[in-house]
C-alpha cells in the first residue's frame, strides 16, 4: 500500500511542477515573445510584426495548455523539444549539463564524506560527543563566498588551479571544495550527534569486555546509527547536483543548475522543462536508492519489529560557550542597530575598520556594522520562521511516510533557485517570496528524518510490549513516539537554521530575494563579492555572523537538552532508595 501512496504522491507532485514550469511565461506576466526575441537578437527592434513572428514560430498563439500537451506528447517519444533561443535540440544540452553536474557532485560528495569522517572520528575514539559548534560553523559557510575566496586565493594569487571552465579534472577541485565543505559539516554533525547514544548501549560494553577491536566496534556503531540518516546523504547528493547554481556561476561551470537558471531567465521553456525533468528524475532515482540502502542496513529487524532504539543521549555543553556566542552576536547587532545603515559616504568607500567604522565600509561608503545589525532581523527572523514551519510540516508528514517520501523526492530534486523563480514570477522578488520558496523546499530532509525515526520506533520491541500490556494508541503516541522523534528532529532543525539563512542569502545573491538597499545578510555578501580582494571585511562580517549563529544554535540546543536530561534523571535517582 505504501509504495502505491508514495508513487501517487510522486506522480501528482511531478505533474504540478511540470505544469508550473510550463506556465512560467504566463505566471510572470511578461510577454514570452519579447523575452525570446531579445535573447535571440538583442539589436532587433521589438516591433509588433517581429513579436507576432516569434509567437507563430513558438506556437504561443495556441495558449499554455496546448504547449504543455505538445511537450508531453513529444516527451513520450523521447523528444525534449527544440530550444526557443538557440534552435538546437534540448536533449544534448540537458545531457551534457547533467554529466558535468554529476561529475562535480561525485567529487564534492567525496570531499563531504571525508570531512564528515574527520568530524566523526573523535567521537568514535573518545566514545562521547561534543557540542558540534565547529561542524555547524562549517555547514554555515556560504558556498558562493567560499567559492569566491578559493578562486581568489588558489586560482588568482597562487595560480595553483584554473579559475573557470570545464576542461579537465583540475577544474573540479575548487568547485568541489566549495560545495563539499558545507555538506560535510552538515553530514558529519548529524552522524556525530547520533553516535554517543549508540556507544552508550550495553552491547558496546560487552564487545569491549570480550576483546573485540575498536575498528569493528566503530563499524558496528556506524551501521547502527546510519539507517535514519541515509536519506540525508541521498538528499545531500541531489542538492550538490542541482543546487550548485551559485558555485557554477562563480566558476563558469556548464552544469545542469546553471543551464536551468539561464533557461529560466531567457524564458527558454523547452530547455527549462528538460533541465527540471532531469533534476526530478535524478531525485527520484536517488530517493529509491537511499531507501534500498536503508532497508539493507536495517535487515529483518524492521520487518520483524525487533528493533531496539538507542536511548536519547544529547551532548551537554558548558553554558559559557552559548552564552559567550550570544553576547558577541547581541552586542554586535545591538551596536549596529544604533547606527544608520543607509547613510552613504562616498569619501569613505571601502574604508578599513576603525573606531568610526568598526567593521569598515562597503562600496558606497555605508557602515558595515550598521547594515549587519539592521539586517539581522530580516535574515535570522525569517530563517527562524521558515525552520519552525518546516519542523511542524516534518512532524506531521513523518506519520505519513508514503506521502512524505513521494513528495520529498520531488521537492528535494528542485534547486531553490528554480522554485524562487517560480515564486518570484507570481509574487515578485522580495523577502516574502524568498521565504516562501525556501519553505517549500525546507521540509524534505526533516520529514525524511522524522519518517525514518517513526518507522523505527513503531518497529521497536519496546513498543510491541507496550501494546501487549494494553497501552492506548494516544498514550503510545504522546509518551513514546513523539518524544523519541521530536528531540532529534528539532536538533536537526536547529542545525539547518544557518543553512536556511544561506538559502535565503543565495536567492538574494541571484536577485530573487531581498532587494537593494535592504541590509539583508545575503545582499551584503553579494554586494561585497566584487571587491573581496580590496575590502574583505565587508564580506567577512556577514559570513562570520552566519558561522557564529550556527555555533550558537547547536551549542545552545546541546546545553538545553543536557539540562532537561539532568532534570529528568534527578527524580529517578531520588526514588531509588524508596524502591529498594
Amino acid at each position: 500500500m505504501k509504495p502505491t501512496v508514495a508513487g501517487s504522491a510522486r506522480a501528482l507532485c511531478l505533474l504540478a511542477v511540470v505544469a508550473a514550469v510550463g506556465l512560467l511565461p504566463w505566471l510572470s506576466g511578461k510577454d514570452p515573445a519579447l523575452t525570446v526575441l531579445r535573447a535571440r537578437s538583442a539589436e532587433q527592434e521589438p516591433t509588433e510584426e517581429a513579436l507576432d513572428a516569434v509567437r507563430r514560430d513558438l506556437g504561443l498563439d495556441a495558449g499554455p495548455l496546448s504547449l504543455l500537451g505538445k511537450w508531453a506528447g513529444d516527451l513520450l517519444r523521447g523528444d525534449l523539444g527544440t530550444s526557443w533561443v538557440s534552435g538546437t535540440d534540448v536533449l544534448p544540452s540537458v545531457t551534457a549539463g547533467l554529466q558535468v553536474s554529476l561529475a562535480l557532485m561525485g567529487v564534492a560528495l567525496a570531499v563531504a564524506v571525508l570531512l564528515a569522517a574527520a568530524l566523526v572520528a573523535p567521537v568514535l575514539v573518545r566514545g562521547r560527543g561534543s557540542a558540534g559548534g565547529f561542524a555547524a560553523m562549517l555547514a554555515a559557510v556560504p558556498e558562493f563566498l567560499l567559492a569566491t575566496v578559493a578562486l581568489l586565493v588558489c586560482g588568482v594569487w597562487l595560480g595553483w588551479l584554473p579559475t573557470s571552465g570545464w576542461q579537465g579534472p583540475e577544474n573540479m577541485v575548487l568547485p568541489a571544495i566549495a560545495l563539499g565543505v558545507p555538506a560535510g559539516g552538515l553530514l558529519g554533525r548529524l552522524v556525530a550527534d547520533a553516535l554517543p547514544a549508540v556507544l552508550d548501549e550495553r552491547w558496546v560494553e560487552l564487545w569491549r569486555g570480550a576483546g573485540v577491536g575498536r575498528a569493528r566496534i566503530s563499524g558496528a556503531a556506524l551501521r547502527r546509527v546510519l539507517p535514519p540518516l541515509v536519506p540525508q546523504f541521498g538528499m545531500a547528493a541531489v542538492g550538490l547536483t542541482g543546487g550548485a547554481v551559485a558555485v557554477e556561476a562563480v566558476f563558469a561551470v556548464p552544469g545542469i543548475g546553471r543551464t536551468a537558471l539561464g533557461a529560466a531567465k531567457s524564458q527558454d521553456l523547452p530547455l527549462l522543462q528538460g533541465s527540471v525533468l532531469a533534476l526530478l528524475l535524478l531525485g527520484l532515482v536517488t530517493g529509491v536508492l537511499a531507501a534500498l540502502v536503508r532497508r539493507q542496513l536495517l535487515g529483518p529487524a524492521l520487518r520483524d519489529a525487533g528493533l531496539a532504539l538507542p536511548p536519547d543521549r544529547p551532548v551537554r555543553t558548558h553554558p559559557v560557550i552559548p552564552s559567550a556566542l550570544f553576547i558577541v552576536l547581541a552586542v554586535t547587532i545591538g551596536w549596529g542597530l544604533l547606527r544608520d545603515p543607509y547613510a552613504v559616504h562616498t569619501t569613505a568607500r571601502l574604508a578599513a575598520p576603525s573606531w568610526a567604522h568598526p567593521l569598515g565600509t562597503d562600496g558606497l561608503g555605508r557602515d558595515v556594522l550598521a547594515r549587519l545589525g539592521h539586517g539581522a532581523a530580516s535574515t535570522v527572523g525569517t530563517a527562524a520562521a521558515v525552520c519552525l514551519l518546516g519542523l511542524l510540516i516534518a512532524l506531521a508528514l513523518g506519520f505519513l511516510p508514503g506521502v512524505a517520501s513521494g513528495a520529498a523526492d520531488i521537492a528535494n530534486a528542485l534547486p531553490p533557485v528554480i522554485v524562487g523563480i517560480l515564486v518570484a514570477a507570481v509574487v515578485g522578488p522580495g523577502t516574502g517570496g524568498a521565504a516562501l520558496a525556501v519553505t517549500l523546499l525546507s521540509w524534505p530532509a526533516l520529514s525524511a528524518h522524522a519518517a525514518a525515526l517513526v518507522q523505527e520506533v513503531r518497529a521497536s520491541a519496546f513498543l510491541t510490549a507496550q501494546r501487549a500490556i494494553g497501552a492506548t494508541p494516544w498514550w503510545i503516541l504522546t509518551r513514546h513516539v513523539l518524544p523519541s522523534v521530536a528531540g532529534p528532529v528539532a536538533r536537526h532543525t536547529l542545525l539547518r537554521l544557518p543553512g536556511i539563512a544561506l538559502a535565503l542569502a543565495s536567492l538574494g545573491f541571484l536577485g530573487l530575494g531581498a532587494q537593494p538597499p535592504a541590509p539583508e545578510w545575503g545582499l551584503l555578501l553579494d554586494e561585497s563579492r566584487a571587491y573581496l580582494e580590496r575590502a574583505p571585511w565587508a564580506a567577512l562580517a556577514p559570513a562570520v555572523a552566519l558561522a557564529l549563529l550556527a555555533a550558537l544554535t547547536v551549542s545552545g540546543a546541546a546545553y538545553t537538552s543536557g539540562r532537561s536530561r539532568v532534570r529528568k534523571a534527578a527524580p529517578a535517582l531520588k526514588e531509588v532508595p524508596v524502591a529498594v
